[in-house]
């Protein structure tokens, strides 16, 4: 497998694993939360707790882990060539880490927080009004973050595309390029060797 070919799939795998978890947290943001805000304190803690527990799947994890490893990869892979890619693949990787310390600083704590508080809670208007406006708020800040990442990533692909056809359209220059042969010289010009810079050599008759 050439270098371009692994630069491609790495960049392209970045890209849709950072676009399905800015999906996640965008959908959580405009419709779960929203949706979870309407229903009385007992059913949102409840809810919360079990999509806490759900959400922890192969699947996730994947997309959760897969984003970063992937965009270093990518990092890696393009970084002896197509360096006009560079920015945009850097750019997305800060992002990216930004998420990561958002859900791991601020979330996932929160969820901690909520699944402490057992299913039987006395005061579940308490817990929730400390659970739901700030792990709403920053789930927001991590949807525009992880957007912006792959946002980063999308363009970076289109560089990387423009790059690539750059590249191979000047291999195909290259090889195309070849020194003229000397049936292509009229044949006035054999006495001399069938150099074009030098006369015609005739016997004078």
């Amino acid at each position: 497998m050439n270098s371009k070919l692994l630069q491609t799939i790495t960049l392209l795998g970045a890209g849709v694993t950072a676009g399905l978890m800015a999906g996640l947290f965008a959908a959580f943001a405009y419709a779960v939360m929203p949706g979870l805000g309407r229903t009385d304190d007992q059913t949102f803690i409840s809810a919360m707790q079990k999509i806490n527990v759900a959400i922890l799947n192969g699947w996730f994890m994947i997309c959760f882990l897969g984003g970063l490893v992937l965009t270093v990869a990518t990092l890696l892979l393009h970084l002896r060539s197509a360096r006009s890619v560079l920015p945009w693949i850097i750019a997305a990787l800060v992002l990216y880490v930004a998420m990561l310390v958002i859900t791991a600083a601020v979330n996932v704590p929160l969820n901690d927080e909520l699944a402490r508080a057992g299913d039987v809670i006395a005061n579940p208007d308490v817990v929730r009004a400390q659970f739901e406006s700030r792990w709403v708020t920053w789930n927001i800040v991590r949807a525009v973050v992880s957007t912006a990442a792959f946002a980063a990533l999308a363009y970076a692909l289109v560089v990387h595309g423009q790059a690539t056809a750059t590249d191979t359209s000047a291999s195909a220059a290259a090889a195309g390029h070849t020194a003229p042969a000397a049936w292509m010289y009229p044949t006035d010009q054999v006495g001399n060797g069938g150099s074009p810079s030098l006369p015609a050599v005739t016997d004078g008759r």
